[in-house]
């Protein structure tokens, strides 16, 4: 069977979801735990995600996503829950407008699309060698070896009070040329990022009703592939 162009967008779809929970997904752990009385600066902000991010072992919460697709002249709004667990393992199960799930593991991703009877199927060490994902598979911390991080250019806070983040990226090949972030105030959780691609694509992500340290089972990031759907082992 050939690539149809809707399995083509599918699949693009979930390049871009992957590229979404590199830079967001994993930064949005926290602990909920630490509060401050004022605005913090910016290395004193940047070290309480840190600490949120070392004391959370998993994550549950839902998200809307919203992708500008360039190519297509169109947008996507996609509406699910998110769960993560430490380490290298997500699933973004998609409830609107259709089902849709993709699953990681430390050995594979599957993105599954039911309407279309298939499942695309990569090595996880393909998703997870290049640089930036280990920086952002290690915190905050480390983001700043390759991007210079500041407040927005709106101000470091927004009329929630919420803190709004800037990342450039310090050389090229990275894939954007800038990251744009809305940390909770109390939480220091990533409640909602933006960024555009090199292709001109687009996204922006918010995450609402974010629960921590729900003791996940590992099996929750397994997939079995359904009876009577077609597999694509992708390069």
């Amino acid at each position: 069977m050939n690539y149809n162009e809707n399995q083509k967008r599918c699949f693009c779809r979930g390049r871009i979801i992957l590229s979404v929970l590199v830079f967001l997904g994993i930064l949005s752990w926290g602990s909920g735990s630490l509060q401050a009385a004022e605005p913090l600066s910016l290395s004193a902000l940047i070290s309480r995600m840190q600490v949120a991010y070392e004391r959370t072992r998993d994550l549950k919460a839902s998200f809307i996503q919203e992708v500008s697709l360039k190519s297509m002249g169109r947008a996507e709004r996609e509406e699910g829950i998110l769960y993560l667990k430490n380490p290298k393992r997500m699933l973004w199960d998609y409830h609107k407008p259709q089902m849709k799930k993709l699953v990681v593991n430390p050995q594979k991703a599957w993105l599954y699309v039911p309407e279309d009877h298939v499942v695309y199927v990569q090595n996880a060490d393909q998703i997870f060698k290049s640089k930036m994902a280990v920086r952002f598979l290690s915190g905050m911390g480390k983001l700043q070896e390759d991007f210079s991080i500041r407040f927005a250019a709106s101000g470091a806070v927004d009329k929630e009070g919420n803190y709004q983040l800037t990342l450039v990226p310090k050389r090229p090949g990275l894939g954007t040329d800038q990251l744009n972030l809305t940390v909770d105030k109390k939480s220091y959780q990533i409640i909602e990022g933006s960024f555009t691609d090199t292709y001109g694509n687009e996204t922006r992500i918010q995450f609402r009703n974010i629960r921590v340290n729900n003791r996940l089972s590992d099996s929750l990031f397994n997939f079995r592939v359904p009876t009577g759907v077609e597999v694509f082992n992708m390069p």
